[in-house]
């Protein structure tokens, strides 16, 4: 079985294969490179299934699940966002229509989340999975909240708990990522939590609980961890 993490970064996508023992830092200029590769199971940190108005319910439920830092997880992405000229016009016809604003932090992925979009079938959803790595980082330490990735301290915590769960090439990987694809360390460790929640799949660890709601395109709107 071959297992994939994704993440993207200011360049395009950075991707964690595992493939039994071996270990792979992958980069793409798009994400249509992964499926020009072999692989079983996939997870990618990008809303799959997208409403046409109001927010996901597993974004909600992943919000919940990550007090007291709710804020990792952005909600509002839905079709037809990202069609509107600039951030503020975007917010100006959802308080218009009495809904709530976006995020400039989610404006900003909208490039990366229709990208993925316009690949994304059901029956490609199969094999292509969204997941939270900040999910991933929760169960692996133990349910206990972890500081800010954007933090010495926070890195540090996720780069042990990663070789814990069997990556020891990451040091390697660090310095290889400042090289390509504008990948940040917080993108690769990312990555790798992507691609446990890929090898780890366990129907339990799902949100939302249940029967997951579908989008206008019959994709599912969950999230994996």
């Amino acid at each position: 079985m071959i297992y994939v993490g994704l993440d993207g970064t200011r360049k395009g996508w950075v991707a964690v294969r595992l493939d039994g023992s071996t270990r792979e830092l992958c980069f793409y200029s798009g994400i249509a490179g992964l499926l020009r590769q072999k692989f079983d199971r996939a997870r990618v940190d990008m809303p799959i299934g997208l409403p046409d108005a109001g927010e996901r319910a597993c974004d909600l439920a992943a919000r919940t699940m990550l007090k007291p830092h709710a804020s990792r997880v952005f909600t509002g992405a839905r079709r037809g966002l990202w069609d509107f000229p600039s951030h503020a016009a975007a917010n100006h016809a959802l308080r218009a229509r009495g809904e709530a604003a976006v995020s400039i932090q989610l404006w900003h992925l909208g490039k990366k989340i229709c990208e993925l979009d316009a690949l994304m079938t059901p029956r490609l959803q199969a094999k292509i999975r969204e997941a939270h790595p900040e999910l991933v980082f929760l169960r692996l330490n133990g349910g206990v909240p972890l500081p800010s990735k954007h933090t010495e301290h926070g890195l540090r915590l996720r780069h042990k708990l990663l070789r814990a769960a069997g990556f020891r090439e990451l040091d390697r990987w660090l310095m290889v990522g400042r090289k390509g694809m504008g990948a940040t360390p917080d993108d690769i460790l990312d990555a790798c939590a992507l691609a446990v929640a890929a090898r780890d799949l366990d129907s339990r660890r799902v949100l939302p609980r249940g029967r997951a709601s579908k989008d206008a395109r019959g994709l599912k709107m969950q999230i994996w961890y």
